[in-house]
């Protein structure tokens, strides 16, 4: 048994004056009580408590001890009243950590419905492209788009997002459109610089995912460029389908080569693995399931 349960012992046989009293409070073995009041006297190396057949009073030793843990047991247990009580109600402070440009259209609806429904939460929004690390970061939850490694955390799949390749219809005209993802090589294809997969766009092929290599005479250091020069008619790009719907809305952009599509970039909520979560990380959760359904994007 933890020192804490033994000072709780106790701080119950002082108030009650009796070890079965106490144990009947704690609903805890009378031998448990008994053993756990052992512990804590020769732990201090005092005896705390005269016991007798009929009554259990504290020693002098015993008295002193009394008032100056009783404060902090008090403590304890409001903590864990405190503590239960956030599990069961959402209050605190919400942090979650999100991709740039996914957060403001997707996330942020969710965040203001939760907020209005949740008085007591306030959200703390961490945007970063980057992969954040959440535990090191003090975030309660994660949005990540990708693959997961990370076995230290708790995920929920969410959806899966499309990556395609597309062309302004102007582009198209002249140039044709591509009908295999080895027809690539005879078009310009706007590229991204710094990438990991520099001038490499993943395909499928026969059921299985190629990299096809691509190039032309624009490469660019940002995706807001990319879709800008393919918009202009400058070349073919390769991108999440989210991020440029309204391209296609506007009949700016055309998808081409949709039968060849990779597999969808899995989109998952992830949380610190363990005890079960927090009210305010359960019901957010909850409530992001219900509303982000992504697997058309």
């Amino acid at each position: 048994m933890g020192r804490i349960e033994d000072l709780e012992v106790f701080v119950a046989v002082v108030e009650l004056g009796s070890l079965t009293a106490a144990a009947n409070r704690l609903s805890r073995p009378l031998q448990t009580v008994s053993r756990s009041l052992a512990t804590l006297e020769d732990d201090v190396g005092v005896e705390l408590v005269h016991r007798t057949t009929r009554r259990s009073s504290p020693s002098e030793a015993g008295e002193i001890f009394y008032r100056r843990v009783k404060p902090a047991i008090d403590e304890i247990r409001e903590a864990r009243l405190e503590a239960a009580r956030r599990r069961l109600e959402p209050s605190g402070v919400l942090r979650i950590g999100a991709p740039a440009l996914f957060a403001p259209r997707f996330l942020m609806p969710i965040v203001a419905e939760y907020m209005r429904q949740y008085k007591e939460v306030e959200v703390e929004l961490d945007l970063s492209d980057a992969f954040v690390d959440l535990v090191g970061g003090g975030l309660d939850m994660v949005v990540r788009i990708g693959d997961l490694a990370d076995s230290s955390l708790t995920g929920k799949r969410l959806g899966g997002l499309r990556r395609v390749v597309f062309g302004a219809p102007s582009y198209l005209a002249a140039r044709g459109r591509p009908k295999h993802p080895q027809d690539l090589k005879h078009h310009d294809c706007v590229t991204r610089l710094g990438d990991d997969r520099q001038g490499t766009w993943m395909l499928t092929i026969d059921g299985k995912s190629r990299g096809i290599k691509v190039g032309g005479p624009l490469r660019v250091n940002a995706m807001a460029a990319i879709y800008a020069a393919v918009g202009e008619g400058l070349g073919l790009g390769y991108s999440p389908l989210w991020q440029i719907e309204h391209l296609i809305a506007d009949g700016r952009v055309e998808v081409v080569l949709e039968e060849f599509e990779p597999a969808p970039v899995p989109l998952h909520i992830l949380w610190r693995e363990g005890r079960a979560p927090t009210a305010k990380v359960r019901t957010f959760i909850d409530l992001l399931s219900k509303r982000l359904k992504l697997d058309h994007l």
